[in-house]
């Protein structure tokens, strides 16, 4: 089933819809795209694609794949889902409405999930190519974690056979459940590791604004240290310095609440996925 698919991307002209069209342009498979905003439309036209209705696309399609915001995933999936063959899969490229129950289900239609990792810090570049591309998909190789709630293996081969093209180049494609993915996604990564990216750019703002150093010091100071921190803290590349040690703990007692880590309860990732998908609560 995988070595020839028949794709339909719905959302096509979106900033994911034309980035994973991108991608699946350059297979041999047999891909449809969808579309209804006038510029999306258009993005999609002028990149050599021909447009088709969201119905045309799923009919008969062995993956579909809905590029379009969170927001929308319910309405789309309740206007895609009945119209899906049997065994056909459903591919959504963020958990947080899977994990929701908000996508329209039928016991013989597989509901998957991918998201890029997009490419490591670590990762060793050697093209100008391969360090332009910081979100992935483009020439720097990224890996993907994936879910899928049903279906056998020729599911999961079909559905893994989409998320590699899609998103090429892929290392790698680590499975977890819809659940792990949303521990993931957000919590580790927006919750935390985007906040804190957040963090250091205000912190450099007040380096330069409040402290008056010279922007290109502070921030050459920054871009460095943050490369040592992470490479010291997440791979033990080097041991920090004792006087490094005690300021790290002035750090996290001027800055981290103790109870920080009861964002991994699941009280907590109901709360801010129901923030997120602007609804009163996760209904379970």
């Amino acid at each position: 089933m995988s070595d020839h698919l028949t794709i339909a991307v719905i959302g096509a002209g979106g900033k994911m819809g034309m980035r994973v069209s991108d991608n699946l342009q350059r297979t041999t498979h047999a891909v449809r795209y969808a579309e209804t905003s006038p510029a999306g439309v258009e993005r999609v036209t002028a990149a050599g694609r021909a447009v088709t209705s969201s119905a045309e696309a799923a009919d008969g399609a062995d993956v579909v794949v809905l590029a379009v915001p969170d927001l929308a995933l319910a309405t789309v999936s309740a206007e895609v889902v009945p119209l899906l063959k049997p065994g056909a899969i459903l591919l959504t490229l963020d958990p947080a409405a899977a994990y929701a129950g908000l996508l329209a289900r039928r016991d013989d239609v597989v509901q998957a999930v991918a998201h890029p990792c997009h490419p490591s810090v670590f990762l060793q570049r050697t093209t100008p190519e391969e360090y332009a591309d910081t979100f992935g998909g483009v020439a720097a190789p990224q890996d993907v974690v994936a879910a899928v709630e049903s279906g056998g293996p020729e599911a999961r081969a079909a559905a893994e056979t989409v998320i590699r093209a899609m998103y090429a180049p892929v290392l790698d494609v680590h499975w977890v459940t819809v659940k792990q993915l949303a521990q993931l996604e957000p919590t580790l990564v927006e919750t935390v590791a985007c906040m804190i990216g957040a963090l250091l750019a205000e912190a450099l703002r007040e380096a330069v604004g409040t402290m008056g150093v010279p922007e290109p010091a502070a921030r050459a100071m920054l871009l460095g240290h943050t490369q040592v921190a992470l490479a010291n803290t997440l791979r033990g590349s080097n041991p920090f310095s004792d006087a490094c040690l005690i300021a790290m703990d002035y750090g996290r007692e001027s800055i981290v609440r103790d109870d920080w880590k009861k964002i991994f309860d699941d009280a907590e990732l109901d709360r801010v996925l129901a923030r997120m998908l602007h609804l009163d609560r996760i209904e379970r």
